[in-house]
């Protein structure tokens, strides 16, 4: 009977990559205070599931800049795109 126990609280493995300097600043603040890594991430996210209001506006403002970069090198991109087009229409150009 006990094989047909479902156990309700598996992990899941989560993989993701920092860069040094963030690694080692994440890693340095956790040691400083008795902590894994790990143990950080978990109540970070357990906190987001909860929809804890702060976490909630963390992930809102982390949305709004990046919609943000994301409007900066379109307009970069499309800048460029118009200069080039302007550049290649030039009826003043000699070619």
């Amino acid at each position: 009977m006990s094989d047909k126990l479902i156990n309700f609280e598996t992990k899941k493995s989560v993989h993701f990559s920092l860069t040094r300097e963030t690694h080692s600043y994440f890693r340095i603040a956790c040691f400083k205070r008795s902590l894994s890594m790990q143990e950080v991430l978990e109540e970070f996210v357990q906190m987001i599931a909860a929809e804890n209001p702060d976490m909630i506006d963390f992930l809102d403002d982390l949305q709004g800049n990046k919609r943000s970069r994301k409007i900066e090198s379109l307009s970069e991109t499309d800048a460029e795109s118009i200069f080039s087009v302007i550049e290649s229409d030039n009826p003043l150009s000699s070619e």
